[in-house]
């Protein structure tokens, strides 16, 4: 067997540092004897880095499907009489009050126009040549849907 000289430490090494090592080199060296069970203790840093690099599998996230806006159409079965137009004033879905929005003539008695999608309901009166306004309350209708009417004027 060779003699060493122990007066002399060796360098660690400048890339490891010392610390690092020994849990490691203790870790191979813990041998059970033969018929016996050994238990072979992980630093605690290590077991640290072993949960960190594999998260828990997160359950699936079921989202719904986000609702399709659809234009509103609103149509009006009334017969104007040749040369006159229909119109329509209101709120929401880029209708106004002070300015009308025509509709168009689809058939002799069938107006018809087709509002962006929005989410707001619709609050609306229809109007003969954008001058005379139709009698009774305001027509209010949910976004998205087909509608027909028969204003009266």
């Amino acid at each position: 067997m060779k003699k060493t000289n122990r007066s002399t430490p060796s360098p660690a090494p400048a890339t490891k540092p010392a610390a690092a090592t020994k849990p490691a080199a203790a870790a191979k060296r813990a041998v059970a004897a033969p018929g016996t069970v050994a238990a072979v203790k992980v630093p605690a840093t290590t077991a640290a880095k072993r949960v960190a690099a594999t998260p828990p599998a997160a359950p699936p996230r079921f989202e719904p499907a986000a609702a399709k806006k659809t234009a509103t159409v609103i149509s009006a079965r009334l017969d104007v009489g040749f040369g006159n137009r229909l119109y329509l004033r209101g709120e929401g879905a880029g209708l106004a009050w002070h300015q009308g929005t025509p509709l168009e003539n689809l058939a002799a008695d069938l107006w018809s126009i087709t509002l962006p999608a929005g989410s707001a309901t619709l609050r609306f009166k229809f109007l003969l040549n954008d001058e005379i306004w139709s009698v009774g309350e305001d027509y209010i209708s949910a976004p998205g849907i087909e509608v027909t009417l028969s204003p009266a004027f």
